[in-house]
C-alpha cells in the first residue's frame, strides 16, 4: 500500500470527515423540513427526520482481512420525498473480473475504500434533485474522487449558475484548472447515450486525484463536500413553498425515470458497490420514488 494514502492515520481522518459531513448534511436537510410553509403538499404531514441503519460487509471474498460496513441514513418527509446520506468504509480484495478496471488493483487486488454518498429526491417538481459523493480509495495506489451535480425537472439559468459558482469557488481555491476540467468531466459522465441527453445541468466530477500531497487532496475533497452543504439547502428553500401542478408532478416522474436509467446502466459508484460486496439496499438508495416512463 502507498505510504501517503495507505497509512492508518490518513484513513481514519478521511473516514471521520465523511461521517462529520453526513451529520452536517442530515441536520441541514432536517432544518429545511421544519421550515416549509407553502400552500402545497410539502407543507402537509410531519417534518421528516433521518433514520439510520448500520450494515456490515461479510468477509465473503476469501480474504482474511476483508470486512467493514457503513450506515444508511434515509429521510422520507414533506419537502424531501426521499433523501439518503450514506457513509461506509470497506476493505478486502477485488474480484479477478473487477480488478483490471481499478487503478493499482491488477498488481495487488487488496483495497480499502471509504466515502459518503448523497442523493436527494424532493417532493416538489420545482425543487431540483441532487447528488453528491466523495470517496478515498487505496490499492497499490491511492486517490480521492467524487463531485456533485444537479438534476432539475425545469432548469433555470440563475439556479444553475448558483450551483456551479459554489463548486467553482471550491475548485479555484485549490487549482484554477480544476473547475473547467471537472465540469467538463461531469458533463461527459452524467450523460445518457441511449437517450442522447444529459442527466441534469451538471456540476463537477473527478476521480483519481493524487497530486502527491495527501493533505492538499484531502482539503479539496472536504471543500467539495462543504460546497454542497452550503448551496443545496439554499436552493431547496428558494422553491419549496411554490405550488405545483399535476402536470409538473408527472414531468418529475418521467425525469426520475431518466435518473434511474443512468444509475442502473452507467453509474460507477453503483457498479463499485455491487462488485465489492457492499450493502445492496444502501447502493440502490439512489433510485427515485414514484417514477414513470411515458
Amino acid at each position: 500500500m502507498p505510504d501517503d494514502y495507505g497509512n492508518d492515520t490518513h484513513k481514519d481522518r478521511a473516514e471521520a470527515w465523511f461521517a462529520q459531513l453526513r451529520d452536517d448534511l442530515c441536520a441541514a436537510l432536517e432544518a429545511v423540513e421544519l421550515n416549509v410553509e407553502g400552500p402545497n403538499p410539502s407543507s402537509e404531514g410531519e417534518a421528516g427526520t433521518f433514520e439510520r441503519k448500520s450494515w456490515e460487509r461479510p468477509a465473503s471474498d476469501g480474504a482474511a482481512d476483508a470486512g467493514g460496513g457503513g450506515v444508511m441514513s434515509v429521510l422520507r418527509g414533506r419537502v424531501f420525498e426521499k433523501a439518503g446520506v450514506n457513509v461506509s468504509a470497506v476493505w478486502g480484495e477485488f474480484s479477478e473480473e473487477f480488478r483490471k478496471n481499478v487503478p493499482g488493483a491488477a498488481e495487488d487486488p487488496r483495497f480499502w475504500a471509504s466515502g459518503i454518498s448523497v442523493v436527494i429526491h424532493p417532493r416538489s417538481p420545482l425543487v431540483p434533485a441532487a447528488h453528491m459523493n466523495t470517496r478515498m480509495i487505496v490499492t497499490t495506489r491511492g486517490w480521492f474522487g467524487g463531485g456533485g451535480d444537479l438534476t432539475p425537472v425545469f432548469p433555470e439559468e440563475e439556479e444553475t449558475k448558483k450551483f456551479h459558482r459554489a463548486y467553482q469557488r471550491a475548485c479555484d481555491s485549490h487549482d484554477s484548472d480544476y473547475y473547467p476540467k471537472f465540469k467538463k468531466w461531469c458533463d461527459e459522465y452524467f450523460f445518457l447515450p441511449h437517450r442522447n441527453e444529459a442527466r441534469g445541468v451538471g456540476g463537477i466530477f473527478y476521480d483519481n486525484v493524487n497530486t502527491g500531497d495527501w493533505e492538499a487532496d484531502f482539503a479539496f475533497t472536504q471543500d467539495v463536500g462543504r460546497a454542497f452543504l452550503e448551496i443545496y439547502p439554499l436552493l431547496a428553500r428558494t422553491k419549496m413553498n411554490i405550488p405545483w401542478t399535476d402536470e409538473q408532478r408527472q414531468a418529475q416522474r418521467v425525469k426520475r425515470g431518466r435518473y434511474a436509467e443512468f444509475n442502473l446502466l452507467y453509474d460507477r459508484g453503483t457498479l463499485f458497490g455491487l462488485k465489492t460486496g457492499g450493502n445492496t439496499e444502501a447502493i440502490l438508495m439512489s433510485l427515485p420514488p414514484d417514477t414513470a416512463w411515458p
